[in-house]
């Protein structure tokens, strides 16, 4: 791609993009409540508000950078933002749960299409080496604060406008940032590597992710289908490892003696989203039904958990060169644990003071941040000549564990009308400590057995 004229438009078109798919992953859980009475929507409904966006997010990710690279990527991403705009204004004049819900999903493939192509274009966009560093800064910075902002943008959203104005400010920044998206018409392609897109892959993967989440919502009222669903599914995931073995053009083309370090990094990034995401789906739930707070305060509560990731990329990194990667991420599992505990603890009892939960969701949100850095550092490390690889790899874990922890969290704790509710959701974070501590554990069993390579 030709370096626009005017480079700075472009990188607030792109970064905005990229900041509002990130932003949907969080934002629509302080609405999640009002969802729910509005549309009278149960547990199951509310799970599928947010993993109707997730789940193709996260199938579609290694084909929307195959049909980049096939096509070009602005012409993907300018799909991609059409996409999800389109969706977003569906999404806030949904009349009903199923609506809302297929309109996530249209919003979710969207996203998946805009994510990969943004940062290409940034770089192409790039007159030299110090300014595509400057840009993939600013992206990088961009991405960051989505996390935090997104519980207090939907509090503040949903307790002044109600929750469909959460979909609402999409509209406004997709449509400013279709227009110097739209000026690249002109420039010259990029000669790119010819790759073909490995269809029956990307179908394969996309029905066993999304029979998988299914079968796990579905599992506590049907069980039966459920257990079909999940059969499907395992089916699926089989005949798309088989297919990814014998196709030219493979979605994920790891070679063979980095598939191990690869896939452990990988593991434990879908094991950390698996349980961050799940637990905040149920976070924002129980401030709002069960310690009746507004949804201003429910974000701003939720905020402690989420401002210490952008904050400790940096002093992270130099603790990663100094200990090693593994060693890193094994403390910020732990880390993470006692917070879990921690929130375990006080998460709902309604007559204590908002503090010690505060200072636990804090420190739940340092060990997310101590972990996140040197698990991507590790997953570059496996495949130090293929980044991108590594990248792909990691998001699509990283979704698919935040997709299938949001159903887990949901399937488990039910409805927060139902009796048992309290007593669940604090069993869950119980048991998202223990699996942070194994993950722990996994890692420095990784730093022993791979020292001279990764740490």
């Amino acid at each position: 791609m030709a370096p626009n004229c005017s480079r700075w438009p472009l990188t607030l078109a792109l970064c905005g993009g990229y900041f509002l798919v990130l932003l949907d992953v969080t934002v629509v859980n302080v609405a999640l409540p009002h969802i729910g009475s509005d549309l009278q929507a149960g547990s199951t409904g509310l799970a599928w508000t947010v993993d109707a966006y997730s789940v193709p997010l996260a199938a579609l990710l290694l084909a929307s950078g195959a049909i980049g690279d096939l096509i070009g990527h602005r012409r993907v991403v300018l799909l991609g933002l059409f996409g999800f705009g389109t969706a977003s204004v569906l999404c806030a004049l949904a009349p009903t749960i199923t609506v809302l819900v297929a309109a996530r999903a249209s919003q979710g493939s969207g996203a998946a299409l805009m994510l990969p192509g943004t940062l290409a274009l940034l770089v192409d966009n790039a007159l030299d080496e110090a300014s595509r560093n400057q840009l993939v800064g600013a992206w990088a910075a961009i991405s960051g604060a989505a996390l935090p902002s997104g519980p207090v943008i939907g509090g503040l959203l949903v307790q002044a406008a109600g929750w469909r104005a959460v979909f609402w400010l999409s509209v406004p920044v997709i449509a400013l940032a279709l227009v110097p998206v739209l000026r690249l018409s002109g420039a010259a392609p990029q000669q790119r590597p010819e790759r073909n897109v490995d269809w029956i892959g990307a179908a394969l993967l996309v029905s066993a992710l999304t029979c998988l989440v299914t079968a796990i919502i579905q599992a506590p009222t049907s069980l039966v289908p459920a257990m079909v669903l999940a059969a499907v599914a395992m089916c699926a995931l089989i005949a798309f490892l088989v297919a990814e073995q014998r196709t030219a053009h493979p979605l994920l083309p790891v070679p063979r003696d980095v598939r191990c370090p690869l896939g452990l990094a990988s593991l434990v990034a879908g094991l950390m989203n698996l349980c961050a995401l799940g637990g905040l789906f149920l976070l924002t739930q129980v401030f709002q039904d069960v310690h009746r707070l507004k949804p201003l305060a429910a974000g701003l509560l939720i905020l402690p958990a989420m401002l210490p990731l952008p904050l400790l990329g940096a002093p992270v990194g130099r603790l990663s060169t100094r200990i090693g990667v593994w060693r890193a991420s094994a403390l910020g599992a732990v880390i993470a644990a006692a917070g879990m505990a921690g929130i375990a603890a006080t998460l709902t009892d309604t007559g204590a003071g908002y503090i010690a939960l505060g200072l636990f969701l804090a420190l739940w949100g340092v060990g997310l941040g101590t972990l996140t850095p040197p698990i991507v550092t590790a997953a570059l490390k496996a495949t130090p000549d293929a980044p991108g690889l590594a990248s792909g790899a990691s998001n699509t874990a990283r979704q698919t564990g935040g997709a299938l922890g949001i159903a887990l969290f949901a399937a488990i704790a039910g409805s927060p009308a139902d009796p048992g509710f309290s007593s669940h959701s604090t069993a869950l974070f119980i048991g998202a400590a223990v699996l942070f501590v194994l993950t722990g554990l996994l890692c420095l069993g990784s730093a022993r057995t791979r020292r001279p390579r990764l740490s």
